[in-house]
């Protein structure tokens, strides 16, 4: 992808590299649909770091007849110190994952990177998710590269940014994973799609007790063989929570709603031994049951589709509207659609908006205080020119800072920092 020159658009200077990378100095204002050229409604641009001042771009030495690609973004996470209060965007690249110190918003700091596991390949799917102060790291089509754990508060005495950090330890009961999951209420991590090695589950749920993050240990798994292409129990995403919906039958447990290809899968994983299956609902034309999100009263399920729109199925991004007031009867309450047709991928809702980075039409956000019927009330979009289906531009968003700062990451552009007006 060409690079982007970013000039703001209220005739200030245009942006020029510091120290840590490209940063504004000041939040530009999304006016008359633009913030700094991109196109916006409602969101403002605090600060912007490109790809190659977190450490990725092209990398170093390459040609075009190099097997080498560039190195790009995926996906991020979000860390407050609970000692400081600062808060940190932990951002995956295809090589490793980078730090970034959000202390000052508009003036972010490259700190540095943990590169992928040795001997792993580089993966275009890197997730991380954080539980008492320690990030865990999977990659996806990554031979053994098995749970990174990186103690996060290592970040607080960086005094020379970038530094090459290491991992603190690293889980081996797997090799490769499309993704990691924490219910950071329990202390228990479930690592999906395992893959190359390991105890795979079955591609479903890879339980893992970590409430001692520096000494994990395996605690059980769970796949429903009703669900998945394969009729493995493939499990591409997941949430896992303590229930508190109005099912009462479930009240108080531990519950995992996964996102399995062709099917919403629910399960009651209270015991890790003995997980049960609750339920599994689909819905027509369905592409790839990508990933989902609850409501903050847990009565509704949404869950994007992510080859919809280029199959055909969705003449604009559709987001499933779940109703599980009876976690052993999911209704189908709505298919909303978007008012592009662009591929939606990761989703997140804190209170009553959604957040979801849906590729080349960027971050969208949606009210839903009506839960059937969401509304985009702003959106801030990466990639010019682009809202049709496909998988360049926003990867995913991190939305639960306590600041209101928004993190997301747009995968050949860089990490961006917005604030909904």
């Amino acid at each position: 992808m060409t690079a982007i020159t970013l000039v703001a658009s209220c005739g200030d200077d245009p942006l020029v590299p510091g120290e840590s990378g490209y940063s504004l100095g000041s939040t530009i204002e999304c006016q008359a649909g633009s913030a700094a050229g991109f196109s916006c409604s409602n969101i403002d641009l605090v600060s912007f770091l490109r790809v190659e001042n977190l450490g990725g771009g092209p990398v170093p030495g390459a040609n075009p007849a190099d097997s080498v690609p560039d190195i790009t973004l995926n996906d991020l996470w979000g860390w407050t110190d609970p000692q400081t209060g600062i808060e940190y965007a932990l951002v995956g690249r295809r090589d490793g994952t980078a730090f970034v110190s959000l202390e000052d918003p508009e003036n972010p700091v490259y700190l540095g990177e943990l590169f992928r596991t040795v001997g792993s390949p580089v993966s275009n799917w890197r997730d991380v998710k954080v539980y008492a102060d320690h990030a865990f790291i999977v990659a996806d089509r990554a031979s053994i590269h098995g749970v990174q754990i990186f103690d996060l508060r290592q970040l607080r005495s960086v005094s020379d940014p970038p530094q090459v950090f290491q991992e603190t330890q690293n889980y081996w009961g797997i090799a490769s994973a499309h993704n990691i999951v924490i219910n950071e209420a329990t202390g228990f991590a479930y690592v999906v799609a395992a893959s190359e090695g390991g105890d795979t589950c079955g591609r479903g749920l890879h339980m893992i007790d970590v409430r001692t993050p520096s000494a994990p240990t395996f605690a059980g798994c769970f796949a429903d063989h009703s669900t998945g292409r394969e009729g493995s129990g493939y499990t591409h995403d997941a949430q896992c929570t303590i229930y508190a919906g109005p099912d009462e039958e479930h009240a108080g447990k531990e519950i995992c709603l996964g996102a399995n290809e062709n099917a919403l899968s629910i399960a009651d994983v209270t015991d890790k031994q003995n997980p049960e299956a609750i339920s599994r609902a689909t819905y027509p034309d369905f592409g790839y049951v990508h990933q989902g999100w609850l409501s903050q009263d847990h009565r509704f399920f949404y869950v994007n589709d992510e080859t919809d729109e280029l199959r055909g199925a969705a003449q604009r991004t559709r987001t499933l509207v779940w109703d599980i007031e009876d976690l052993d009867d999911p209704i189908l309450a709505n298919e909303h659609l978007g008012v592009t047709t662009s591929t939606d991928h990761n989703l997140y809702i804190r209170d009553h908006l959604m957040y979801q980075a849906n590729y080349r039409s960027g971050l969208r956000i949606l009210d839903i205080s009506d839960p059937v019927n969401p509304v985009e009330v702003g959106f801030f979009d990466t990639v010019a020119g682009a809202n049709d289906p496909g998988f360049s531009g926003a990867w995913s968003s991190y939305p639960f800072f306590q600041s209101g700062i928004i993190a997301f990451t747009s995968r050949s552009e860089g990490l961006f920092v917005v604030r909904m007006q």
